[in-house]
């Protein structure tokens, strides 16, 4: 900004140069050139602002490459990179930006670096425990004699390289024939020992239900990706399937794995518990009514076996954790919900903890009700 002090203004009627202009000067000068002054100075103003914001953008962006990351990383631990193409989010670049991630920080040609040395035997302990399917490559008689002549080679320790071989998923028809026999004299049939079947008349077998739950639950893959995935190995199952069959499994097989949970979770000192919104379309009222998940976990400081159970329910008054924590007995770590407070008040054996507000509350009512 001294700059500008000292640089020229041209005023009529004046000398063309001057660098400073007293008080009385300014208040010699008339109107019109005190207008003249003022727009000049103005101008340049304007001048010198967009001159400031070029260079401090030239500075920015230097700092960017001296110091700043050399590749785009995800700001989330395990983040893939999305894109939108015509109105709809699809991957992008995930094998780039996941590499790069291995990758360290560029630095100035200038600064040596030294190659981080590899850990040894790391090879070795990642291909531990896996089988080893030998495949030999070798030459015929007639090759190596064309090359060397008769009795003119000898055999020499072989060449061996590793690699990973990966085989997709196979797909069959497990077809099982039952043996039946009937008694000659009698009238009595048997059959031979033969597994049940997971859901009585149906085509789905145990390790195909497990896939996909292990793919919808484990890897987050939609029903719709499944049965796109099972149709390139010429599968035809529809989702609509795969969910009757994963509804009809969990309240036959998992429920009793719930219940089981359920009551050990009793067990614990300090469980947590919350509840939020969920909009579900069809279970007998308008599509778009609102209800709620609610969830109930052991305290993170159990490591050895965390217990995490979700229970769904369409309205979230206070009957419903009343009933879930009934035959429980400890502290409760929840948010400020009232509905937590109003069963603490109703038992002597549970004990609501994690809320300030709440305490607060309840202190401010204590101090009220001290003798004056």
């Amino acid at each position: 900004m001294e700059l500008w002090y000292n640089k020229a203004i041209r005023i009529p009627g004046e000398n063309s140069m001057a660098s400073k202009y007293t008080e009385e000067q300014l208040n010699s000068l008339d109107r019109e050139t005190l207008i003249r002054l003022f727009l000049s100075q103005q101008e340049q103003l304007e001048n010198i602002d967009h001159t400031l914001q070029l260079v401090l953008e030239q500075m920015a962006d230097l700092k960017r490459h001296r110091f700043g990351r050399s590749s785009e990383k995800h700001e989330t631990e395990d983040q893939i990179s999305f894109m939108e193409v015509d109105g709809k989010i699809v991957f992008f670049n995930e094998a780039e930006v996941v590499a790069a991630e291995g990758n360290t920080q560029e630095e100035p040609e200038s600064v040596s670096r030294r190659k981080p040395k590899k850990k040894q035997g790391k090879r070795e302990e990642d291909l531990d425990g896996l089988p080893v399917v030998v495949v030999e490559h070798s030459m015929t008689d007639e090759e190596l004699e064309d090359k060397f002549g008769k009795d003119g080679w000898k055999q020499l320790p072989d060449e061996v390289y590793r690699r990973y071989s990966f085989t997709p998923a196979k797909i069959e028809v497990e077809e099982h024939h039952v043996k039946v026999y009937a008694g000659k004299k009698t009238e009595d049939v048997i059959k031979a020992p033969h597994p049940q079947a997971l859901l009585r008349g149906s085509l789905v077998s145990p390790s195909l239900e497990a896939a996909v739950m292990n793919a919808k639950y484990v890897n987050a893959v939609p029903l719709y990706r499944q049965e796109q995935e099972f149709g390139r190995y010429g599968l035809h199952i529809s989702r609509q399937n795969m969910a009757n069959w994963t509804i009809q499994c969990a309240d036959r097989y998992l429920a009793v794995l719930y219940d089981y949970l359920h009551e050990k979770l009793y067990g614990y000192h300090v469980l947590q518990a919350d509840e939020t919104p969920v909009l579900v379309n069809k279970d007998g009222r308008p599509a778009g009514s609102k209800s709620y998940m609610w969830v109930y976990r052991t305290g993170r400081m159990y490591t050895e076996c965390q217990i995490v159970l979700y229970e769904y329910q369409r309205t979230r008054n206070a009957s419903h954790p009343r009933e879930f924590l009934k035959d429980f007995s400890g502290v409760c770590v929840t948010d400020g919900y009232q509905v937590y407070h109003t069963i603490e008040e109703e038992r002597e054996d549970l004990k609501i903890a994690g809320c300030w507000s709440h305490a607060r509350r309840r202190f401010d009512e204590a101090v009220k009700a001290l003798p004056k």
